[in-house]
């Protein structure tokens, strides 16, 4: 007997065909003999659809209020899912975020996970009974319910496979892996049998849908295994392992891609200890995430321009944030593009090879490819360029690594 703890997406519960369809992957699992706890999304398009009444109702909205509504649609999923098993025969029971006990910080809409008391939902499985949780939200120290920002059910499915000691977290989705680039922008890319969760975390932070990157650093940080699969096909996926788990690691095993990047300059910035942190300091009061950095200090050192992104749902937010201290912060002016893509060569092989990033910038100067910005961590090298170059860069790179199908 195994303890799976299992995960679908919007996609896999859009309808209630598809709700179906989970229920029998589910009671397939169940009667292997494992005990089975799941979480779920809210069904495809349902959460763009509660925000669109948020946004309706006020553009600067109280943040708290936000999560009580947009909260809802998983609540819906968890209740039909619950009741599909039970016509098939499964014990199901529903269950909210607070009801399992999901604390979390105050930090609505982007909410972390603090705690998760999982007795109850260890008792009930152990009993046979397959919890049906709702994924994407818990409950903040002021006994208010909060949302863990977009993508959160995989988080929510991570940190409960971690609290309930589940030998594997399966993250449904309409995917069957992950891939060495996006299959709908390269067509020979192909499906990673395993990867790293360092590498899982690049390519969750700089672009890749497939899993957020709170629920990596989770899994990584707790050893919890997790396997990518696809709602609507049957198959092998991609398993998230630690790195002494692959035996032949690749130089690169990916290229990644992200067109929800603005970039922001302020030019003419004062040279002088403490300017970054009058900038970036209220930013992260905001939760506003700041991420590429470049500074060019002028000739004469008594100023510089500097350059970061973050993304482009902040822009606004990072813009007004800004302009209101302009005076305490002394630039000369501001000026940001939301027309920009990060592309980022991901792979562990890079701790033990030079040349990568040579490549990669050979490989875009002969496409005529400008880079604006460039960033790198010990297995990653991102650059900013124009968001109109985005398929074509993402395709020369794949070539030029040589990671099409073998």
């Amino acid at each position: 007997m195994k303890r799976i703890v299992q995960k679908f997406g919007g996609t896999s519960v859009a309808s209630v065909d598809r709700i179906r369809a989970v229920g029998k992957r589910i009671k397939a699992e169940v009667d292997s003999g494992n005990e089975v706890a799941v979480t779920v999304s809210a069904m495809a398009g349902e959460t763009n659809r509660l925000v669109g009444y948020v946004d309706e109702v006020s553009s600067l909205y109280d943040a708290c209020e936000y999560d009580v509504v947009v909260s809802t649609g998983e609540q819906v999923t968890s209740g039909l899912l619950a009741l599909v098993l039970q016509q098939m025969g499964v014990n199901a029971r529903s269950w909210l975020g607070w009801q399992v006990a999901i604390s979390t910080d105050d930090a609505y809409g982007k909410a972390r996970i603090m705690k998760i008391n999982a007795e109850l939902l260890d008792d009930r499985m152990k009993s046979g009974q397959v919890p049906v949780i709702a994924g994407f939200q818990g409950i903040s120290p002021d006994n208010r319910v909060t949302t863990l920002g977009r993508g959160g059910t995989d988080t929510s499915a991570v940190a409960l496979a971690a609290a309930l000691g589940a030998d594997r977290c399966d993250i449904y989705t309409d995917v069957d892996g992950v891939y060495t680039a996006d299959p709908r922008i390269v067509s020979d890319a192909r499906k990673l049998e395993k990867i790293t969760y360092e590498e899982m975390l690049e390519m969750a932070s700089v672009g890749t849908k497939v899993l957020q990157t709170r629920a990596v650093e989770m899994a990584m940080k707790h050893s919890q295994k997790v396997q990518v699969l696809s709602s609507f096909s049957d198959g092998s996926g991609t398993l998230v392992v630690d790195e002494d788990e692959i035996v032949e690691k690749e130089l690169v095993s990916g290229i990644a891609y992200s067109s929800d990047e603005a970039k922001v300059t302020l030019v003419k910035v004062l040279d002088k200890p403490g300017v970054a942190a009058a900038i970036f300091g209220p930013l992260a009061e905001a939760n506003i995430n700041v991420d590429m950095i470049v500074q060019n200090v002028s000739e004469d050192g008594k100023a510089t321009d500097l350059t970061f992104t973050v993304a482009q749902n902040d822009l606004e937010r990072t813009v007004a944030k800004i302009e209101e201290r302009h005076q305490d912060l002394g630039y000369g002016t501001l000026v940001h593009d939301s027309k920009v893509a990060k592309i980022s060569v991901i792979g562990v092989g890079m701790r033990s090879h030079a040349g990568v990033a040579q490549t990669m910038f050979q490989t875009l100067a002969e496409k005529g490819i400008n880079i604006q910005v460039i960033s790198t961590s010990e297995i990653k090298v991102s650059v900013l360029i124009e968001e109109q170059y985005t398929e074509l860069a993402v395709r020369a790179l794949h070539s030029a690594y040589a990671l099409g199908t073998l």
